[in-house]
């Protein structure tokens, strides 16, 4: 028997439940295969779960070290990891009936099951079913990486997926890999209790960060009392009845690390497994990534991969617009991905955020640009909250002062980056910036405050030892 569909979108992730939606907004009609949940690893097992957690511990932590000073006194404060995850849950469920609730009202279709390409037009699903669709969208997301010799087991080897579930808090954990993942949840059980140890192969945590935003994080880090190795490879693991001990090689010679549990987070490859690329005949790129244009179209007419399918950076806010452009493209709508920069946040304490060039950015291209950078010490909000930690850089062109870049380490930066990242976009300069008022007290207020640095003409700041291009 075989299905005929208008639509077939493979995957129910970021990417594939906002083209579903947009596709049903257009009037077209989607069937959405999703393996387990609606929202992907982002809602299930990533973005939301984790931020969640972050939050709890974050206050926890807050309470407990500076609540007397701000009157709240919280002797005996402690933590119940199962009403936590129970919580969490709460959070995630929420959300996935939110996702239901959208399809229902766009009529988009969805069933549970994997499907897999049989040929440019066909597919067919783990119930053995055909169908047969005129385009189709793959958003089948990324997978985990195993190292071999490190391959996660679900008892002593966790992945962040089973770092999320986890109902106890492990005296001591070792952290496999520095990156985002490795940073955030390693600070989360941290703070939490658990005796952390980082292990990054490169030279910093946060591998592709700029250097000056990462040393603010890793001092953080450090002073929490996170171990933290960078430059320093994993050689061997044991696994025992109640633990693990890696084996690493660092600078300074071998070091075998005790810990009851390993989280191993060392990156994401493209989900291509058993997806019948090959049938279909979509060519692919040397990493893996099937090869697509700007309307999100791959190599075989009327089929189109989103999100960390189609390339990186892997993120959920580029997975929806990807997926918004090539619903709009099945729909015959003059659309294509054209956007000057993608913002990027990292949950850590204190908080990354980051999009255009950096001054480095700026040399290597030959650009002749200027930074300022405001601290988060000299804003009021800042010490309302006991959030003083970090600062924020704005880098614009010398003499147009058009702005190409922003990036910040401090509370919160993550929920104003966008204002940046729509300055970009617009060919705003530091002037538009600095002549827009903005809302006090608020951590927004570090945008115009930076802005008049550049310009010469600092409010709350002095000038010296701010600025240099």
């Amino acid at each position: 028997m075989t299905r005929t569909v208008d639509v077939l979108v493979i995957g129910g992730g970021p990417a594939g439940y906002v083209a579903a939606l947009r596709l049903g907004q257009l009037g077209r009609k989607p069937l959405v295969v999703e393996r387990e949940y609606l929202g992907g690893e982002c809602l299930n097992r990533g973005c939301i779960p984790s931020k969640a957690l972050i939050h709890a511990s974050h206050l926890y932590a807050t309470l407990r070290r500076h609540g007397a000073e701000m009157g709240l006194h919280a002797e005996g404060t402690t933590v119940d990891i199962p009403a936590m995850q129970a919580w969490k849950g709460g959070v995630v469920e929420k959300e996935r009936k939110g996702i239901e609730t959208l399809f229902r009202s766009a009529g988009v279709e969805w069933v549970k099951g994997t499907a897999r390409l049989t040929g440019p037009t066909t597919a067919q699903l783990d119930d053995g079913e055909s169908v047969s669709f005129q385009a189709c969208i793959l958003a089948t997301g990324g997978y985990h990486v195993a190292l071999p010799g490190f391959e996660p087991d679900g008892k002593l080897v966790l992945t962040a997926r089973e770092m999320l579930e986890l109902d106890r808090v492990p005296p001591r954990l070792v952290v496999l890999g520095g990156g985002v993942s490795g940073v955030e949840l390693g600070q989360h059980y941290a703070r939490l209790g658990s005796q952390v140890t980082i292990v990054e192969m490169m030279p910093q945590l946060l591998p592709g960060i700029e250097a000056e935003l990462v040393r603010e994080v890793t001092r953080t880090i450090e002073a929490a009392g996170i171990r933290v190795l960078t430059s320093a490879r994993a050689t061997g693991l044991q696994r025992g009845k109640d633990g693990i001990v890696l084996s690493v090689a660092t600078a300074t010679g071998a070091e075998e690390i005790p810990g009851d549990l390993l989280f191993l987070t060392v990156g994401k490859k493209p989900e291509t497994r058993g997806l019948g690329l090959e049938e279909a005949g979509i060519k692919v790129d040397p990493k893996g990534f099937p090869v697509v244009d700007d309307r999100l179209a791959t190599t075989v007419p009327g089929i189109h991969a989103v999100g960390d399918l189609a390339r990186p950076p892997m993120m959920a806010h580029k997975a929806y617009r990807e997926g918004i452009v090539a619903a709009e493209a099945i729909a015959g709508m003059p659309t294509r991905w054209s956007y000057q920069v993608i913002p990027g946040v990292i949950f850590s304490i204190p908080e990354i955020a980051s999009v255009g060039l950096t001054m480095a950015d700026c040399t290597s291209q030959g650009i002749k640009a200027r930074e300022a950078r405001f601290p988060y010490a000299a804003l009021g909000r800042a010490h309302a909250m006991h959030e003083e930690a970090g600062f924020v850089k704005l880098v614009a062109e010398e003499g147009t002062g058009r702005v190409l870049g922003f990036h910040a380490v401090g509370y919160s930066s993550g929920d104003y980056v966008g204002e940046a990242a729509l300055a970009i976009e617009m060919g705003a300069t530091v002037r538009d910036i600095a002549g827009t008022i903005h809302p006090h007290p608020t951590f927004g207020e570090l945008l115009g405050e930076v802005a008049l640095l550049w310009l010469g003409e600092p409010m709350h700041v002095a000038q010296r030892r701010h600025v240099r291009g």
